[in-house]
């Protein structure tokens, strides 16, 4: 099994501690193991991939400011292909998080101190075959369902609010395996429920998070707008002015035609 894997963070014991944990696995044999920190903005690390096209990217969290799930979504958002395994040196259970880590694309996610080289190495292995771990932990984790259903709702209320299309649309069932999981229904029993079979649900939860990383802008976008539409004054004259309305070159898309893009 021959990679290149980057180690993105500016914590040297976690650089070793990964490094440590490839070299003494007997099956996995990397080209190259590398390390950057990520720099400003992220910009060091974004150079460094361009320039040395890494197949997995080993990325800090960068616990407790999480500079690090702004640089993952450049990574899944403009490279194809690279598969980002997400460290956290927060060693307590946060549903936030993983919900922050699953809209950044990031195809799973390790508890950085706990993590053992085992994970690690297990991990980059699952990624290397195309697999996608984080699928599980979402699945598992019901407050994290409902933190995905609670955003798609948002966006629903504001898109109808501006009257236009929304692009975040769950399909029914979808919906479905996310109420379900959301409900605290364990994977088998949903299968039962639905008589699907487990990689169906895989198939429908990862869906979800594809709409929900590649929506992410947009959304933001959405509530940018919305934002400013909101900010207004009465003149003198008793006129209502809109302050701060973006111009029409800079909505999405969306706003102007009414269709929903994907």
């Amino acid at each position: 099994m021959q990679m290149k894997i980057m180690i993105v963070t500016n914590q040297p014991p976690l650089q070793i501690a990964v490094r440590q944990a490839v070299s003494e696995d007997t099956v996995l044999e990397a080209i190259e193991v590398f390390e950057c920190d990520p720099g400003d903005d992220g910009n060091n690390a974004i150079s460094e991939i361009m320039a040395n096209s890494p197949s997995i990217v080993l990325l800090d969290i960068g616990y407790p400011i999480f500079s690090g799930l702004k640089i993952a979504r450049r990574i899944t958002g403009s490279f194809a292909g690279i598969a980002v395994i997400m460290l956290s040196a927060n060693n307590e259970e946060d549903d936030s998080e993983l919900f922050e880590v699953a809209k950044s694309g990031a195809i799973d996610y390790l508890k950085g101190k706990r993590s053992t080289g085992v994970e690690i190495v297990e991990a980059i292995k699952q990624a290397s075959m195309g697999e996608c771990p984080i699928l599980e932990k979402v699945i598992s984790d019901r407050k994290v369902a409902w933190r995905i259903l609670k955003q798609f709702h948002d966006m629903s209320l504001i898109t109808r609010a501006m009257e236009v299309a929304s692009p975040f649309n769950l399909d029914l069932e979808e919906m479905q395996v996310l109420q379900l999981v959301a409900r605290g229904t364990q994977k088998n029993q949903i299968t039962s429920i639905l008589g699907v079979s487990e990689l169906t649900i895989n198939e429908r939860v990862s869906s979800v998070l594809f709409k929900l990383n590649s929506n992410e802008r947009t959304y933001d976008t959405f509530v940018k707008v919305r934002d400013s539409l909101l900010s207004v004054r009465l003149a003198r004259d008793g006129n209502l002015f809109i302050l701060n309305a973006p111009s029409a070159s800079n909505l999405p898309q969306l706003l102007h035609d009414g269709v929903q893009h994907q």
